[in-house]
């Protein structure tokens, strides 16, 4: 890739890393650490990182942002599966990831990531392209969160052709499902991979704008039922429904497989884990309850607006 093009993609992650960090520090009265890091020159893949996090604060138990920028002498399987012409490509990625876990379980979890990864299969041009998408994972659902965040999700794409809303909700419907267990991890959102069918101006553009709508689509949210009274029970059903997070993550994302996949730092990696999760075997919802309606009516797949 140019070097100019390389610095401006780069720009645009590392100050919407600084806002999102900022504004959130703020709602929730703590201090995110910031680690930089570099990884060691003796290793095949090379690059620089900064990882934020905010662990034990009064809104968030923990909520973990990061900027990675890496360069590789081979792209991993988890990146070519729909480009199979680049296998064994060097490659060059970069991109923006975060995952907040709220202490109070009436608040959702979130994810949200932007990236960008380029190519240089042999004796051809670089190849670049873009993904990204935020998805929300309620404890306990409302209509009206979950509408107001896909709107906020289709606010932001439709700029760029009213057909995108649709197709990534859609595709975040099918990503962000646990085969495993035949069930969603949330209400979804949207989700793209491998887009460059904008041009490089286009699909940065629309990639920079689900990043810039991340903090009107949450927080409001958060700012709703943070303050909702709960107990043991609610607490109980928030770090069991985690460990379907935690199931996600590891079995099927493909964010995680790449980064562990090239040898990318597995602390920054791993930073989308919550602090407490708990297994039950077996467990089962009475009939009738939020628990219950948590699963029938908002962990299925279906227009929000």
């Amino acid at each position: 890739m140019q070097q100019t093009t390389t610095a401006l993609v780069r720009e645009y992650l590392t100050d919407l890393q600084d806002r999102i960090v900022s504004t959130v520090a703020m709602v929730d009265g703590g201090t995110f650490v910031v680690d930089r890091w570099t990884k060691p020159s003796s290793e095949p893949l090379q690059g620089s990182g900064i990882t934020q996090i905010l662990e034990d604060g009064a809104v968030f138990e923990r909520a973990g942002c990061g900027f990675s920028h890496v360069r590789g002498p081979r792209l991993p399987p988890s990146a070519t599966q729909h480009r199979p012409e680049l296998g064994g490509a060097p490659f060059e990625a970069m991109g923006v990831s975060l995952v907040f876990h709220p202490r109070n379980p009436y608040v959702p979890t979130v994810h949200m990531n932007v990236r960008m990864i380029a190519a240089t299969p042999a004796g051809g041009e670089p190849v670049c392209w873009f993904g990204g998408g935020m998805d929300l994972t309620p404890y306990y659902g409302f209509e009206e969160d979950a509408v107001h965040f896909h709107r906020s999700a289709k606010n932001a794409l439709d700029p760029f052709g009213v057909d995108k809303y649709p197709r990534f909700k859609t595709w975040c419907d099918e990503y962000f499902h646990l085969k495993h267990r035949g069930e969603q991890r949330g209400i979804g959102g949207v989700f793209f991979d491998d887009f460059s069918e904008l041009g490089f101006d286009g699909s940065f553009a629309m990639t920079s704008s689900v990043g810039d709508a991340f903090l009107d689509a949450y927080l409001p949210i958060v700012d709703r039922r943070k303050s909702t009274p709960y107990g043991e029970r609610e607490r109980s059903f928030q770090l069991y429904r985690r460990g379907r997070y935690v199931e996600f993550n590891l079995v099927w994302d493909r964010g995680t497989h790449f980064g562990l996949q090239s040898g990318g730092r597995a602390e920054s990696i791993l930073l989308s884990m919550p602090p407490l999760v708990s297994w039950a075997y077996n467990r089962q919802t009475k009939k009738g309850s939020p628990e219950d309606r948590l699963y029938k009516e908002f962990l299925v797949r279906k227009d929000w607006i």
